[in-house]
Order: structure tokens, then sequence, then C-alpha cells
């Protein structure tokens, strides 16, 4: 009973995106997205590009895979992305507030101090990403997988998780961490949670010369 209950609780990976194996790369800067193509991106390959502090709210990426692009300090506000890779990307600093991703897998990316504020992200991975100081206040995930993240000093205020999995990841310094409730985690990063665990719920340590009375 206890091993179906925890498949059917799992979270579901991302389907990857419907790109033919020899799909050529796209040459793309932030005006031809623009402008040509109406900030909207489907079924392309895209490597190295440099979109970085580009004006882009509702971008739209559908089967898209990103590679080694620099999307830093974006503004992506109420963006859509289905079923996307972006590996070995930049994006610190970007704004994708009220965005939506869907099967989204980001691999190896720099996403620290980046804003989902009020994002929903439901099958999406980030796998080997810093995350360090984003923010996720008000998000709503559903099957969103860190793995071996860097989440230290994340803003989780209000945010809310369904069928989401921590493994292997560096917590220190959460905000608002009582909002991962309904996370599953592994062991070691549940007892690194411990003392933040504690303090958000005001539990005291005894102290140990008290076990010796």
């Amino acid at each position: 009973m206890g091993r179906h209950s925890s498949a059917r609780d799992a979270a579901d990976p991302p389907y990857p995106p419907d790109l033919p194996d020899d799909a050529p790369p796209l040459a793309l800067d932030a005006a031809t997205l623009r402008e040509q193509r109406g900030s909207s991106l489907v079924g392309a390959v895209v490597q190295r590009a440099d979109l970085g502090g580009a004006r882009l709210p509702g971008l739209r990426l559908v089967d898209a895979r990103l590679d080694g692009c620099n999307l830093a300090n974006v503004d992506a506000r109420g963006a859509s992305l289905v079923r996307c890779e972006l590996v070995g990307c930049r994006l610190t600093g970007g704004a994708w507030a009220e965005s939506r991703l869907t099967d989204v897998l980001v691999k190896d990316c720099r996403v620290d101090l980046a804003a989902f504020t009020s994002a929903t992200l439901e099958r999406v991975t980030f796998d080997g990403c810093r995350l360090a100081q984003a923010d996720l206040q008000d998000a709503d995930c559903r099957s969103v997988r860190f793995l071996g993240c860097d989440l230290s000093e994340c803003d989780l205020t209000d945010a809310r998780f369904r069928r989401c999995e921590l493994h292997g990841c560096e917590l220190r310094g959460l905000h608002s961490i009582e909002h991962l409730r309904g996370v599953a985690m592994a062991w070691g990063d549940l007892l690194e949670l411990a003392p933040a665990l504690a303090g958000a719920l005001g539990i005291r340590l005894l102290d140990a010369d008290l076990d010796a009375q």
C-alpha cells in the first residue's frame, strides 16, 4: 500500500520538446525575436543566443531547446513555456512573474536572483541549477523537482507545492520555510532543514545537561 501511494504522489518528469533529431540551430537575437517572431518561438533549437536584458513580456516558447543562451535580466513577465529545455543557460535576475511553465527542464543553469512571483510551474525540473535568492513568492508548483540545486535564501512566501521533490539541495537560509509543506525530500535534506523547521514551528531545543537530571 505504501509503495503504491508513494508512486502516485511522486512528481512527474517533464515531457521533452517535440523536435526532430536533426533540427538545425536557429540564429536569434532579441530584436529578431520581438520584431520578426512576435516574441514567440515554436519548434526550434537555439544555441548561445544573447538575449540579456531584453524586454520580452508575454514571451512564448513551445517545443524549444536553448543551449548556452544568455537570458540574464530578461523581462519575461507573463511568459508561456511549453515542452522546453534550457541547458547551460544564464537566467540570473530574470523577471518571470505570472508566467506559466509546463513540461520544462532547466539543467545546469544559473537562475539566481530570478523572480517567479505568482508563476505556475507544472512538471518542471531544475537539475544542477543555482537558484540562490530566487523569488518563488506565491508560486503554484505542481510536480516540480529540484535535483542537486542551490536554493539558499530563496523566498517561498505563500508558495504552494503539490507532488514536488527536493534531492540533494543547498537549503541554507530559506525564507518562509513553513511553505515547504507537502514537499518530499531526502533524509539528508530534511536533517539540514531541521533547525530552521524547529524555529518556524516554535520548537525549543532542550539543554543537553537536562538528560542527566
